[in-house]
């Protein structure tokens, strides 16, 4: 099936996603503040996501895409990295996979030169498919993050009240 090739493209290529989302993140006026991330955990976060993303999106049980965004969200938090700068972080994750997925979904079909005219349809659904999944991978992310930022902002404000 393409989208499961796509997957294990998206997953092969997933150091290059990566570093093409740090030199958007150190160039971005929308990420500024990311500075402030030691370098080499940012870039195992991304490629982490890359890398996971077919168990992500193939795995109904959404525990462990809470677990790592909230935490995420707590240490952007711990961080003082604004939210609305963390949401477009998680942004520009999902722009440059939806860009990959994009310029690789007919290339990775067109290789494939056993299927015959009729089956582009079919292959046009399971790149239609993959981007549904990963739009959902990415809201299912993005509230877990707001969520374990607003955790961590509460504990925070908690314990400076004294309670």
């Amino acid at each position: 099936m393409l989208s499961a090739r796509l997957i294990e493209l998206i997953q092969t290529h997933a150091d290059y996603l990566t570093r093409d989302v740090l030199k958007d993140f150190i160039t971005n006026p929308r990420t500024r503040h990311w500075g402030v991330v030691p370098a080499n955990e940012l870039e195992q976060r991304v490629f982490r996501t890359y890398l996971n993303l077919g168990d992500w999106i193939g795995d109904p049980k959404e525990d462990k895409v809470q677990a790592e965004y909230e935490e995420w969200g707590r240490k952007r938090y711990r961080n003082r990295i604004p939210l609305s700068e963390i949401v477009y972080a998680l942004l520009l994750l999902k722009h440059h996979l939806r860009k990959f997925i994009r310029e690789h979904g007919l290339i990775e079909y067109s290789r494939d030169r056993q299927a015959p005219q009729e089956i582009l349809p079919v292959h046009l659904y399971g790149i239609q498919e993959l981007n549904y999944l990963v739009g959902d991978f990415f809201d299912k992310a993005l509230y877990y993050l707001a969520r374990g930022y607003e955790m961590e902002a509460q504990a925070a404000q908690s314990s400076r009240s004294g309670a």
